[in-house]
Order: C-alpha cells, then structure tokens, then sequence
C-alpha cells in the first residue's frame, strides 16, 4: 500500500480512539457518582470539564496546526490525553477527574481540526466524503464497543477471573472503584497511538484558503452575519442534547427503574451511538431524495417522540426507546453544519472553527439539566432537552441555504454518478463536515 493509503488507515484509527475516549463519559457517570458520593448537580460538571474544552481549544488549535503542522499537534494531542487518563487512573477523586476530563478533551479537539484536512489530502479530494462517511463509521463502532469494554471489566475485575490482564487490574485499582480500570486502558491506548505517530512520515497539507481559520477580518465579517450565530446555536443545541441524552439515561433508568448502569445501562448507551450510527447511512440516502430541511425536521420530531416515550414510559419501553433517539439524531450534525456552511459564500475555514466552538453545548447543556435534577428531580429536568430539540425544530423552518442539497428525481438517480463538471465553493465537502 502507499504511504498516503496508511495515513488514511491512521486517521480511522484516530477516528476510532477520539470516540472511544469521548463517549464512554455516559456509563460511567452513575459509577461515579455512587463512588465519590456526588450530588447530580456536581456530577453534571463531568461532561462540563470534558466539552467546554472545545469552546476553549478549537480555534487556537487551527492556529498551532499552522504554525507547527499536523504530525506535531497530534503528537502533543495524545500526550495530553495519556497525562490526563494516567493522572486518574493513579490518583482517582472527583477533583482530579474533572482535570483529567479537561486535558483529554483538549487532547480531542486539537485532533478533530488535524484530521479532517489531512484526510482530504492523503486519501485525495475526490474521495474525501466516502472516506469522511467511512470515519464515521469507526467513530459510530468505538461508541458503541466502548461500554461494552466497560461492563466487561465491571464485571471481570476482582472477581476471581484469573486472565492476567484482569490479574493487573487487580493489582492496579481498588476494588470499590472497578471502573477506574478503563482510564488505565485509555492511557496504554493513548501511548501508543504516540508512539505509533512518531514513526510514521505524514505529507504535506497545504490549507484551502476555506479552511484556513482567519481571527482578524474575516472573523468580523462572520460575527455581523445573523446567520452565523443562529446555525452556532444550532451546533451548541445539537451536541447539547447528544450528550444531554448520552449522559444521563444510564443515571436515569438506574433512579427511577433500577437498572443495573454496569450492564443493562451500559448497552442502552451502546445501542444509542450504534442506532447513532446506523442512522447517518439511512440519513445519506434520504438527503438523495428530499430536502434535507424536511429531513432534520422529520427526524426531530421522531427524537422529541423517542424521548418523552423513554422519559415517560415503562422500563420495556424506555429501553428501547432512548437508543431510538440516536437513530433520530443522526442526520442532525451534518444536515446543520451543510446548512451552515452552504449560508455562507466565504470564509468557511473561519466559519467551520467558530461552529466547531459550538461543540461546547456538550459541557452546556448536560450541567443545567444536573442542576434542575436536584431541583425537580432527573425526569422533569431532561425535558430541558425539549427546548434544545425545539431549536434544531426551527432550523428547519428557518434555514435559507444559497444552494440547496442535490436530490434525485428518480430512483436510478440515485445510483448515477453526477456528471456538473463545477460545485460552487460553499457547496464542496469542508473540514467541518464532521469536526467531532
């Protein structure tokens, strides 16, 4: 294979251990806060630590990745992520774990703005948007494989298991707090993936003026545009219920239905990123056919569903019912960032970093609903996540795209190559087409 051919491989891989790192955050929350005797309220500044790291690091990142290029900030990514899961995994406390959060999350948002260029250039243009869907795919599989991992050494560590792996647990982590177990194999992952970095020979990638980002005079032309803060509210509203969900269900059927959060809340959680993930296939063919408008406003409407039936339901149904609100969301992300992006004639480098800020709804949204728990209890506080879905609602109905999504008339069109020769700049694939 060629040199560029591996890069790709080693962006998946990237891909995979961003996600595998970012979305384990969910099952884990009724562990820790049974473990270290939190509040909910204090336990919703756990994705807080982790998510306001991208409203901290995502543009300033663009700007190292300039200055020092990309083998380097990956390099530096990972090694924070290592420093930030080994400084829990030796000394686990509440305190230390919303420090360990943030160093991660730091770690993952300066991957997120290598990636996305690089993948453009060493796997090459005309094959950037399979090779951005084929991304997802590895992101959507480590979602999903991530709590299982966790229910598997829940499970298995001081237990009597006598595997030498679990034989190291042991010896590693006390056996009130099995969990912790995940953050030591988080710092192997982490070392490893800087080891590997290190030795393999990156091309060069020379930035789009689209995306590159500009903090001076472009920054200001996007700040007047109206638009440019609505589709940003739109980003913070989106991952705000991503996570708002993602976090909270395991703690939720453990309050109110007493679910075990080690094994059946753990397969919830990997069933709604898997449905997550199916559902961006499902989403790539109905944005073929309709307006992709119609499509995030039908799909909303099935996750405002899907969530009063789990919130509101029998255990029978909730568990069915919260993986089925990641099916629904699936299309969200990409449908608002392209709606976004194609709202813009320019700038869409600069545009892309400041959506990308957006990402920090995650810490947002998942804080306030933990405050309103300790207020009115779990159940009423997610229906905050009401408000947040009703945002993403008028999106749809709002939304002016200069150039509208290419649909089929036909169901052989489907299947035909196009054959336009010129795509107009805001309507190409951008590094934001999936920044997370």
């Amino acid at each position: 294979m060629s040199r560029n051919t591996w890069i790709v491989i080693l962006i998946l891989l990237i891909f995979f251990v961003i996600s595998f790192l970012s979305n384990i955050l969910g099952p884990l929350i009724p562990d820790i806060v049974t473990s270290f005797e939190l509040s909910i309220g204090l336990a919703g500044f756990l994705p807080f630590a982790f998510f306001v790291a991208y409203g901290v690091m995502s543009i300033p990142s663009g700007l190292l990745v300039e200055r020092y290029r990309e083998k380097r900030v990956m390099i530096w990514a990972f090694l924070l992520a290592f420093t930030g899961a080994l400084l829990f995994a030796v000394l686990p406390s509440f305190a230390v774990a919303l420090l360990s959060l943030f160093l991660i999350g730091i770690g993952m948002a300066m991957l997120q703005v290598v990636i996305n260029p690089l993948l453009r250039v060493a796997g090459r243009e005309e094959n950037f948007a399979f090779n951005s869907v084929l991304a997802q795919l590895f992101f959507g599989g480590a979602s999903f494989l991530s709590p299982l991992l966790y229910s598997y050494l829940v499970l298995n560590v001081h237990s009597g298991n006598t595997s030498p792996l679990i034989k190291l647990f042991n010896n590693l982590v006390p056996a009130d707090l099995k969990w912790v177990s995940l953050y030591w194999v988080f710092a192997v992952i982490a070392l490893l993936m800087v080891m590997v970095i290190r030795l393999v020979r990156f091309p060069q990638v020379a930035l789009k003026d689209d995306e590159r980002i500009d903090t001076g005079k472009a920054f200001k032309d996007l700040l007047g545009n109206r638009y440019v803060l609505l589709f940003f509210l739109g980003i913070f509203a989106y991952v705000g219920t991503e996570q708002g969900i993602a976090n909270w269900t395991s703690k939720f059927l453990l309050t109110y239905h007493g679910v075990d959060p080690a094994t059946t809340g753990a397969t919830v959680i990997s069933y709604f990123w898997g449905l997550l993930t199916i559902g961006c296939l499902l989403g790539l063919v109905l944005l073929k056919i309709f307006d992709s408008r119609r499509v995030l406003m039908l799909f909303t409407i099935g996750a405002i569903v899907a969530l009063l039936a789990g919130l509101f339901g029998p255990l029978n149904v909730a568990l069915y019912a919260f993986p089925l609100t990641g099916f629904f969301a699936s299309v969200m992300w990409s449908v608002i960032v392209s709606l976004a992006l194609n709202s813009v004639p320019h700038h869409h480098g600069t545009f892309s970093g400041i959506l990308c800020t957006g990402i920090a709804g995650g810490a947002v949204v998942p804080l306030i609903i933990g405050g309103l728990g300790e207020l009115v209890g779990l159940r009423l506080a997610m229906l905050f996540l009401l408000i947040t879905l009703g945002y993403i609602l008028s999106i749809g109905m709002w939304a002016r795209p200069l150039v509208n999504n290419a649909t089929v008339t036909s169901f052989k069109d489907l299947f035909r190559p196009r054959t336009d020769t010129a795509t107009p700049a805001h309507e190409q694939n951008h590094p934001a087409d999936r920044l997370r």
